[in-house]
C-alpha cells in the first residue's frame, strides 16, 4: 500500500469516476485502474463498483474511506513537519470546535504569532467526533472543544464557562418562542436543559448547528435565538441585537486538551495559555 495508491482512492470517491479522478490526478486512466485494483489486492476487499459511468463504494469501502483519509492526512503533516525551515523550532497542531474561533482561538495565535514566531501553528476545525478522533492519533496536540478526553495521555483544562444567552432583534422580545425563533444547536445537554426550560413552546422552524451562521442569519433576517455572549456583545453594544429579558442563561464549558507529553516539552505554552484567561 502507498500513499498514491490511498490519494487515487479518495478522488475516485470525491469525483465520481476512474475517469475524473484520472484527470484531476493528470494521469492514464489506466493507471488510476492499476492503483484501485492494487489497493484491493493488499486490502483484501472489493472496495468500488465500478460502471461505464461512474464508480460507488462497496460497504468495505465505505468503511475503509475514513482509514485512508487519516493516513492521506498524517503523511501531509508529516511531510510538513519534517519539512519545516531551520528557522522554526516546532510545530503546534490545534484542533478547534467550530464556534470558538472567535476569542479563544484568535487569541492563542495572535500570542503565538507575536510572542512565539519560531512555532509554526496549524489549525484544524472540527466537530467534536473529528477532534476526538484526532486526539487519539495524534494529529493535534492541544484542541478547544467544549468535552474533556479521558486517558493518561491526556490532561483537560477548564478555560472558561461560555455563557449561552437569548438574543433577539426586537427590542421588545418575550421569552415566548415564536415563528422567527431559530434553534442553534449547542449539543447535548443544551438540547436537553432548552427542551426543560421550553417544553410547551412550538419547535423551531429553523436549526443552525453553528453560531456564526446563527448570528449572520438572524441580524440578516431578524428573529431570536441562543448564542454565546462573547461572540454578540459588539451585536448588543451596537443595538443590533438585545438580550431577551427573563430568559434563562445556560452554560458550556470550553476545556483545552492537552497532549500532556507533548505540551511539557514547550516552554512558551504556559504563557500562551494565560492569555485566554
Amino acid at each position: 500500500m502507498n500513499i498514491n495508491e490511498l490519494r487515487t482512492f479518495l478522488e475516485v470517491i470525491e469525483t465520481g469516476s476512474l475517469v475524473a479522478a484520472s484527470r484531476r490526478l493528470n494521469v492514464s486512466q489506466s493507471t488510476v485502474t492499476a492503483r484501485i485494483s492494487a489497493l484491493e489486492e493488499e486490502v483484501g476487499q472489493k472496495l468500488l463498483h465500478r460502471y461505464k459511468s461512474g464508480a460507488d463504494l462497496t460497504s468495505a469501502g465505505f468503511k475503509f474511506r475514513r482509514y485512508a483519509e487519516v493516513m492521506v492526512q498524517l503523511w501531509r503533516q508529516a511531510r510538513y513537519e519534517v519539512s519545516l525551515p531551520k528557522s522554526f523550532e516546532a510545530v503546534c497542531n490545534v484542533g478547534l470546535e467550530f464556534d470558538l474561533w472567535q476569542g479563544i482561538g484568535q487569541r492563542f495565535l495572535d500570542h503565538v504569532r507575536e510572542h512565539v514566531p519560531g512555532v509554526v501553528i496549524a489549525l484544524w476545525p472540527g466537530e467534536q467526533r473529528q477532534i476526538d478522533r484526532w486526539l487519539s492519533i495524534g494529529l493535534v496536540d492541544l484542541a478547544f472543544c467544549y468535552v474533556p478526553q479521558a486517558g493518561e495521555d491526556f490532561t483537560s483544562r477548564v478555560l472558561v464557562d461560555d455563557q449561552l444567552v437569548m438574543v433577539s432583534t426586537n427590542e421588545d422580545a418575550g421569552v415566548q418562542l415564536g415563528s422567527s425563533y431559530v434553534f442553534v444547536d449547542h449539543g447535548d445537554e443544551f438540547r436537553r436543559r432548552h427542551a426543560e426550560a421550553f417544553a410547551g413552546d412550538v419547535p423551531a422552524a429553523v436549526t443552525i448547528a453553528a453560531s456564526e451562521w446563527a448570528v449572520d442569519h438572524i441580524l440578516r433576517h431578524g428573529g431570536a435565538g441562543y448564542l454565546p455572549r462573547r461572540m454578540v456583545r459588539e451585536h448588543i453594544a451596537a443595538g443590533r441585537l438585545h438580550v431577551v429579558a427573563g430568559a434563562p442563561v445556560f452554560g458550556r464549558r470550553i476545556y483545552a486538551v492537552e497532549n500532556a507529553r507533548t505540551v511539557r516539552a514547550w516552554a512558551w505554552y504556559g504563557a500562551a495559555m494565560g492569555a485566554l484567561g
